[in-house]
């Protein structure tokens, strides 16, 4: 198999809930068990940083490993979902994994796979947990998936656990409470392993403090603590607070006699696109007209990037809009700004969500556009329209993003 057929074949032959929703989410976590025995418990082989939450947790994770490599450790970093590329999702100091070692991967384990009928996250996590066994790193930092207590990710027993926030998403599969979110959340928390949670709210603060104490584990809030002012390479206004999260994590770490100083976290913290190939958060494409896209997607993730377009000076505001078939439309239309001319689209995937139907649900919300046949399509008439003072913003899907980039 070349890398393409290993790809086609992983994304063609299993389930992968980006592409096909609930079908390809499990309820308790034997088949990754199954699958570490086989493997033969890769995730004991190197030491972890577990990071969950609604929003932020990717800009967490890689801002966290670009201050770990900027200290010499050898760093794994596992996120998901990737933007053009399989291999984004597993890199060794920002460098991805090699298309030979997805290759033998697959073809070493594929009968297994297809006799235990894995999920394409569930033989993920595994490839990772191999190659970051494999390659000896002295430590990884761990993006959950998706929730956190039965999240293929959650075998590992890491140094430091973090959970960001808790927003409205996944509802159908998490629940339909902060509270009931925050508690999926924090199934990561492990005894006596340290938590840090990136934002203080009221619903999912007790739930946070039982399931702490419960595991004996010592809690910090972030965001209540005092801190300098960081800056990041990561632009956005909303970095704040992942920033915040950062460094009271790196704390944590300290106290284990992991040696990161203060100018190397603050080199860390400014050159994470550098250090880690970060992609799509503020991410700009163009002056004049600026071109800005960002994989905020929810609700809790388009109120910030929202406010940060706000505080842009243009002439007219031109938004490239794609979502998935599963969105709450009505979470997010009024958080959208209407004066604008929008570009409805629907990513290429099969939970794409109609262009011509999105179009329709938002003219309720007076959003008013036109809808294309294609991402690139709504791209290019953005372009063509916009002047040299306006803006041009595109967003809604990680998937609309990743078409562009």
């Amino acid at each position: 198999m070349t890398y393409q057929d290993t790809l086609n074949w992983m994304f063609s032959q299993l389930p992968m809930y980006q592409n096909q929703g609930s079908t390809a989410f499990k309820k308790d976590l034997s088949n990754t068990l199954i699958l570490a025995d086989n493997l033969g418990n890769p995730e004991k082989g190197f030491k972890s940083i577990h990071v969950a939450g609604t929003n932020g947790k990717g800009s967490t994770s890689h801002m966290l490993a670009s201050v770990l490599q900027e200290a010499g450790y050898k760093v794994g970093l596992y996120t998901s979902p990737h933007l053009k590329d399989f291999r984004e999702r597993i890199k060794i100091n920002g460098e991805e994994v090699n298309k030979e070692f997805v290759v033998d991967f697959i073809q070493t384990n594929k009968a297994f796979f297809e006799t235990n009928k894995l999920s394409f996250f569930e033989m993920t996590v595994g490839m990772a947990f191999d190659y970051f066994s494999r390659q000896k790193v002295d430590i990884a930092v761990i993006e959950v998936g998706m929730g956190g207590r039965l999240d293929s990710t959650n075998i590992i027993i890491p140094e430091v656990c973090v959970i960001t926030n808790i927003g409205l998403d996944h509802t159908q599969f998490l629940g339909n409470t902060l509270e009931a979110i925050a508690f999926e959340k924090g199934g990561i928390i492990k005894p006596s392993v340290p938590v840090v949670i990136g934002e203080t709210q009221s619903e999912t603060k007790p739930v946070f403090l039982e399931l702490a104490k419960k595991n004996e584990a010592e809690i910090v809030f972030a965001d209540k603590e005092v801190v300098e002012d960081y800056k990041s390479d990561l632009t956005g206004s909303y970095q704040s607070k992942n920033i915040k999260t950062v460094v009271e994590s790196i704390k944590e770490l300290r106290k284990k006699d992991y040696n990161v100083s203060e100018e190397q976290l603050i080199n860390g913290l400014n050159r994470v696109v550098g250090n880690t190939g970060l992609l799509g958060r503020w991410q700009v494409l163009n002056q004049n007209p600026k071109i800005v896209c960002d994989t905020g997607h929810n609700k809790e993730g388009l109120i910030h990037v929202m406010k940060q377009l706000a505080d842009e000076k243009f002439d007219l505001l031109h938004i490239v809009f794609g979502v998935v078939n599963d969105k709450d439309l009505s979470s997010i239309a009024n958080l959208l700004p209407k004066k604008a001319k929008y570009y409805f689209c629907s990513p290429d995937i099969p939970r794409g969500l109609d262009a011509e139907t999105l179009k329709n649900e938002f003219e309720k919300y007076n959003l008013k556009g036109k809808a294309y046949n294609s991402v690139n399509e709504a791209y290019k008439s953005a372009i063509a329209k916009a002047g040299s003072n306006d803006f041009i913003f595109i967003g809604g899907s990680t998937f609309v993003v990743a078409e562009l980039i």
